[in-house]
C-alpha cells in the first residue's frame, strides 16, 4: 500500500509502482489520452506529482525514441491503472520498470476522477507520496510551509553549452527545460543550433552570431528569470527571437508585461486557441502553470496574437517592432496535434526576411 497525503489533509491510498522512494511535488493533472512517457520525460513537470485523468496509462510501454528528456525530473505519478500486459512491437521496456529506473515512484488504484475534482475547485496543491500515513499530520504541516518548485529551472537547465550540427540556419536555442521534440522540428528544417544554458547573456548569445534565437519551454515560475529577462531584452533588437511556453512568458516580462500563477493551469493536448486575426482555432499540446496578465500587456510594444478559447487567457504574443513573437502552447506538439506547427516555419520565414533586408540594407 502507498499512500498520497495533500496539503488540505487529504489521503488517497493505493497500489505502489515504480520506485519505492518517497517524494514531494506539486500535485497537478493533464488531460492527455495518450503520451505518457512523453509527460513524465518533460522537464516542465519538474518537481510536480503529475495525475493521469485518462483512466489507463502505460498500455503501449516505453521507447527510447519518445524521450524529451534523458534525466526527468518529474517527482511522481498518480493514475487509475497500469496496463498489466503492454504490447507495442516499439516497445523496449514497461512503464512500472522505466519508472523504477528513473527512481521516480507511482501510484495505482486511485478515484483519480475525484482527486482531479478537487484540484480544479482548490488549485493545485503540494502533496506527498508516501509508504505510510502514520505521520500524516506532520506531513500536512510540512506540505503548508514548502517551495516545491523554487529554483527548478537551475536544476534542468544544460551547465555547458553543446551543438545540434545542421547547415542552413544558426540558432541559439535557450534551455529553460528543453524539449527534445523542439530540437527535432529544428533538425527536421536543418538548423545548425546551438543550445545554452538559461543563465546565458545577450553578449555570449550575439558572439555566436546567430540567424535566430529561440526561448524555450520549462518549468517554475517565470518572474525567478531574471537575467534570462535582461538577456531577451538586448537580443530583441539584433536577431529574430521565438519563445515557446516558459519562453513565452520570459519575452512578455522583457517587454513590460506580468505573469501569474493559474489556478490548475493547461496541461494536455486538447486546449484549443484562437488565432485573432484570422479567427482560426488550433488544438494544442499546453503544460504550464504560469499565465501573462492581459491587462499587463503594453500595447505599444506588443500585440495579442492567440487566445485560449476555454478561459482567454493570452496564448500568444508579437513585438509591434522587432521581428519577435512567442506563444505559450507546444507547436513541437510530441505527442499532440500539429495544428500549430507551421510556426517554426514562420520563425525560419521571419529570419530570412532579416537577412534578406540586411542584405540590401
Amino acid at each position: 500500500m502507498r499512500y498520497l497525503i495533500l496539503e488540505d489533509g487529504s489521503i488517497y491510498a493505493g497500489e505502489g509502482f515504480g520506485s519505492d522512494r518517497e517524494t514531494t511535488g506539486e500535485v497537478v493533472f493533464t488531460t492527455g489520452m495518450t503520451g505518457y512517457q512523453e509527460a513524465i520525460t518533460d522537464q516542465s513537470y519538474a518537481d510536480q506529482i503529475l495525475v493521469f485523468t485518462n483512466p489507463l496509462i502505460g498500455n503501449y510501454g516505453i521507447t527510447l525514441a519518445d524521450y524529451e528528456s534523458l534525466q526527468p525530473q518529474i517527482k511522481g505519478v498518480i493514475c487509475h491503472q497500469i496496463a498489466r500486459h503492454p504490447d507495442n512491437w516499439r516497445m523496449q521496456t514497461t512503464l512500472p520498470e522505466f519508472l523504477k529506473q528513473l527512481h521516480i515512484p507511482g501510484i495505482q488504484g486511485i478515484d483519480t476522477r475525484e482527486l482531479v475534482k478537487k484540484l480544479r475547485v482548490h488549485g493545485t496543491l503540494r502533496g506527498k507520496i508516501a509508504n505510510s500515513k502514520e505521520n500524516a499530520e506532520k506531513i500536512v504541516q510540512e506540505l503548508k510551509h514548502k517551495n516545491v518548485t523554487q529554483g527548478v529551472i537551475s536544476r534542468v537547465s544544460t551547465k555547458s553549452a553543446y551543438p545540434v550540427p545542421g547547415s542552413k540556419r544558426n540558432i541559439v536555442v535557450i534551455d529553460f527545460g528543453i524539449k527534445h521534440s523542439i530540437l527535432r522540428e529544428l533538425a527536421e528544417r536543418d538548423c545548425n543550433c546551438i543550445v545554452l544554458p538559461y543563465t546565458a547573456t545577450a553578449e555570449e548569445v550575439l558572439n555566436l552570431y546567430p540567424d535566430g534565437v529561440l526561448l524555450s519551454n520549462g518549468p517554475g515560475d517565470p518572474e525567478e528569470m531574471i537575467e534570462a529577462t535582461k538577456m531577451v531584452q538586448e537580443v530583441e533588437k539584433h536577431v529574430p527571437l521565438f519563445g515557446i511556453c516558459m519562453g513565452h512568458q520570459v519575452f512578455a516580462l522583457a517587454n513590460g508585461a506580468k505573469t501569474y500563477k493559474m489556478k490548475f493551469g493547461h496541461r494536455g493536448f486538447n486546449h484549443p486557441v484562437r488565432e485573432i486575426a484570422t479567427g482560426h482555432i488550433g488544438f494544442t499540446s499546453q503544460n504550464h502553470g504560469y499565465a501573462v496578465d492581459t491587462k499587463s500587456i503594453d500595447k505599444d510594444n506588443l500585440m495579442i496574437t492567440h487566445e485560449e478559447v476555454n478561459d482567454g487567457t493570452v496564448e500568444g504574443l508579437r513585438h509591434k517592432k522587432y521581428p519577435a513573437f512567442s506563444v505559450q502552447f507546444h507547436p513541437d506538439a510530441t505527442p499532440g496535434p500539429h495544428d500549430e506547427d507551421s510556426l517554426f516555419d514562420d520563425f525560419m520565414s521571419m529570419i530570412d526576411q532579416r537577412k534578406e533586408e540586411e542584405r540590401h540594407a
